[in-house]
């Protein structure tokens, strides 16, 4: 009797890119074409975009993480852990499972939608002492520690742990860094009325980053308009500055300024997952050098996209171009990669990326936003629909449609609410913690793990 093998198609990251990947594989793909499989340690999509809305509050935990289980036709086989190494000579990924074991996971076609991870640099004290806005984790438990240097701040009698508790600093001036700052700016700014022994004044949020305009990408008068929001909020927006060395209770700026704080949160930038690293293959700026068919030069049966990867821009008529790494792009290249997956499986022609840029949208909070949306520049309440429908439409299941929809009216009606979980309070709150950057193999001890099958 002759057996017939199915391909496994290996998945690696459950963001944006990947998730959207698996689902056309599963639509598009017959159960006897092909085995499937998604490497993630958690079983969820994570809406990025919203998640300093959950560090203030607006938003429970919840209601962005949309879970990979829902669906009744859902076939393929999850992984539980993250990858730490990629062999593509010998065609097999490396995972670290969440119980800690390591296992060898073998396949024919592998898409590595791994995503990225908080950009830092070697500056005395950032990796110990900041905190980011990449994972849900990371949202929680910076919503924790901002409330927590409020109560504490309430229960002291010393002024200077008082000044330095109630001073916060965001480094970096883009969508995140600055959706952070104004998000958290507005719950410190409701919460402090319920802590009549502080002073309002004394609470102060510093916005820095070392680019000269806020959020470029936004063009010159949407920048200006977001940068007069903030500072009409009363943070301390500083640009062309960056952090010369961060501690435990302050934190020293280029410009030589010495803020006394409890609290930096880093977002300056995001860099492709180390995972990348591990192939020893050609990268663009540390993202996987790739085809505008998201396919890797000289191996089959390997795609990248998402951060991951430098996706040759071909809507722009600019030599060198990759895409950016958002979500719309990613969302796009996972349904794309995984048609050009089925083209190979079937023998058929695989197809270039291209997309136009839909534009940004940034959520300041309460009533203020700004948006360009196809290139219109939009400004308060219309930028703000614009900001909430763009998201809101995004979410990938009607269930996770209606907790945004339903924070959002509860919120707007019932204000703030200022309750911490305590859930972090005593465990480890570093990136390295949080992000896992230091799991990851060298391509030497990869190669010994296959050899030794």
């Amino acid at each position: 009797m002759d057996i017939v093998v199915r391909p496994k198609i290996l998945v690696v990251g459950a963001g944006f890119a990947g998730v959207e990947c698996v689902r056309r594989l599963e639509r598009k793909l017959g159960p006897d074409e092909a085995d499937l499989a998604l490497v993630t340690p958690f079983s969820y999509q994570l809406y990025l975009p919203l998640l300093p809305q959950v560090a203030s509050g607006v938003l429970t935990p919840q209601s962005i993480a949309v879970s990979l289980r829902r669906s009744r036709k859902y076939r393929t086989r999850i992984i539980p852990g993250g990858a730490i190494g990629v062999d593509v000579k010998a065609k097999v990924c490396v995972v670290r499972k969440i119980t800690g074991e390591v296992v060898n996971e073998r396949y024919d076609q592998i898409v590595l939608a791994p995503g990225s991870v908080t950009r830092t640099f070697d500056i005395p004290g950032l990796a110990d002492n900041a905190r980011g806005m990449k994972t849900l984790a990371e949202a929680a438990y910076i919503r924790d520690h901002v409330i927590s240097q409020l109560d504490i701040a309430d229960a002291s009698q010393d002024e200077a742990e008082r000044a330095s508790r109630l001073q916060f600093v965001v480094v970096g001036g883009g969508y995140a860094g600055t959706e952070t700052a104004a998000c958290l700016q507005r719950l410190t700014h409701n919460a402090i009325k319920r802590y009549p022994r502080l002073d309002p004044k004394q609470i102060k949020w510093h916005l820095i980053d070392i680019a000269p305009k806020l959020m470029p990408e936004l063009g010159d008068k949407l920048g200006r308009s977001a940068l007069d929001i903030m500072r009409r909020r009363g943070v301390d927006v500083s640009l062309g500055v960056s952090i010369d060395k961060a501690g435990p209770e302050e934190v020293t700026f280029t410009d030589g300024r010495v803020i006394p704080t409890r609290t930096l949160i880093w977002t300056a930038g995001v860099a492709a997952s180390p995972l990348i690293a591990t192939l020893g293959a050609e990268t663009v700026k540390g993202r996987l050098a790739v085809t505008s068919e998201m396919c890797l030069p000289g191996h089959d049966g390997v795609f990248a996209l998402g951060d991951a990867a430098a996706v040759p821009d071909e809507a722009k008529d600019v030599e060198g171009a990759v895409c950016p790494p958002t979500a719309q792009h990613a969302m796009r290249q996972g349904k794309h990669v995984a048609d050009n997956v089925i083209a190979s499986l079937r023998g058929q022609r695989m197809t270039p990326y291209i997309h136009k840029d839909l534009g940004l949208v940034v959520d300041l909070g309460g009533l203020d936003a700004v948006s360009k949306p196809l290139g219109v520049e939009l400004r308060g309440v219309p930028a703000l629909i614009a900001a909430r429908g763009y998201h809101w439409s995004a979410l990938r299941t009607n269930v996770a449609k209606a907790r945004v929809a339903t924070n959002w009216v509860l919120n707007s009606l019932a204000g703030d609410d200022f309750v911490r979980t305590g859930f972090q309070a005593r465990t480890p709150a570093t990136l390295r913690d949080f992000e896992y950057t230091n799991a990851y193999l060298t391509p030497e001890q990869i190669r010994k793990r296959v050899e030794a099958g």
